[in-house]
């Protein structure tokens, strides 16, 4: 194994660029992973742009994704061995040659998926699950609505609920995008641009539970949207975190009013939200009910024009860099 090795370097307002560093050593329940594949989020986009910066101790470089073969292993690591094939949630670090991983936030690539396609899932599968399953409580015969539909959340979320026996709908910024949602299994693929989402989701009975990661100004509008007993999920805030609401009217309704961050939360936490992805989506996806959605792949040296496509926000699916 090398001493050094590649990773991407960022500052505010300057492009991403190459730089060499020394490969990490696990700490005693880490696994170092050489990577194959690392995927692309939003947050990486904020924390580019001094936003969102890294919890204390994780690394200042990007990367919330990986997929690759363990390289080396902690000394109180039992379940992964050298060679092993892995995916995992990282808190930062993927933009690189090698990442370092918490033994309980890496699981095995599902059968049937190569390397890229597995380096899609953890940030995406992890956040799904935990906000659409288990702080929106979904359920089978449900209906859940996804802002975002086109992004890599979104189609992941198509396909999760809908393995779950639930109805979808999304919104997306143009018609192409809603088509694509719709063959991903949303029942509705609804163009925010030139369409009422509020008055759509009404008219076909409400929603049980909507994800959303716009924020203020759909606020109003989803608890419009929202049958009695709904349960509103907030992960993002893309255009604003500050809004007025008719608090009557989530009382009448008994709404359930939530949100929540991934990175942040403690190691234990992730490595529970793992295991019940690896029993419950794992699955879902080895039967072929769930399968990542890659809009595109960029070698590690063009981040930048990846982060670029990102932005842009024409993609559908995932951006995956490949070291």
């Amino acid at each position: 194994m090398p001493h050094t090795m590649r990773k991407i370097v960022h500052a505010s307002d300057a492009p991403l660029t190459l730089a060499e560093a020394s490969v990490p050593a696990p700490g005693a329940r880490e696994i170092l992973v050489r990577v194959a594949a690392a995927g692309i989020n939003r947050p990486d986009l904020a924390q580019r742009a001094g936003f969102y910066p890294p919890p204390p101790g994780a690394p200042e470089t990007l990367g919330l994704e990986i997929a690759g073969d363990v390289a080396a292993t902690g000394v109180e690591v039992t379940r992964w061995k050298v060679g092993d094939q892995v995916c995992a949630l990282l808190a930062g670090g993927g933009y690189a040659e090698y990442a370092l991983a918490h033994e309980g936030s890496a699981l095995p690539i599902p059968k049937g998926l190569n390397l890229i396609k597995a380096a899609a899932l953890p940030e995406t599968v992890f956040t799904v699950w935990a906000n659409v399953f288990e702080s929106g409580a979904l359920k089978s015969g449900e209906t859940l609505l996804v802002h975002g539909g086109a992004s890599g959340i979104g189609t992941t979320a198509i396909q999760m609920a809908k393995a779950h026996g639930a109805r979808v709908f999304v919104t997306a910024g143009d018609d192409a995008k809603c088509r694509q949602c719709e063959q991903l299994g949303a029942e509705r693929g609804i163009n925010y641009r030139t369409e009422d989402f509020e008055a759509i989701v009404r008219e076909a009975g409400g929603a049980d539970v909507i994800l959303d990661m716009v924020g203020a100004p759909y606020l109003s509008k989803n608890i419009n949207a929202a049958r009695p007993l709904g349960r509103i999920v907030t992960i993002a805030q893309l255009q604003g975190a500050q809004a007025e609401i008719n608090l009557a009217l989530l009382m009448v309704k008994r709404l359930t009013l939530t949100g929540s961050t991934l990175r942040s939360r403690a190691v234990e936490e992730k490595a529970r939200i793992a295991r019940e992805v690896e029993r419950h989506v794992w699955p879902w996806i080895e039967a072929g009910q769930v399968k990542p959605h890659i809009d595109s792949t960029f070698p590690l040296a063009d981040a930048d024009a990846a982060h670029a496509r990102m932005q842009s926000s024409a993609h559908v699916g995932k951006i995956v860099l490949i070291p």
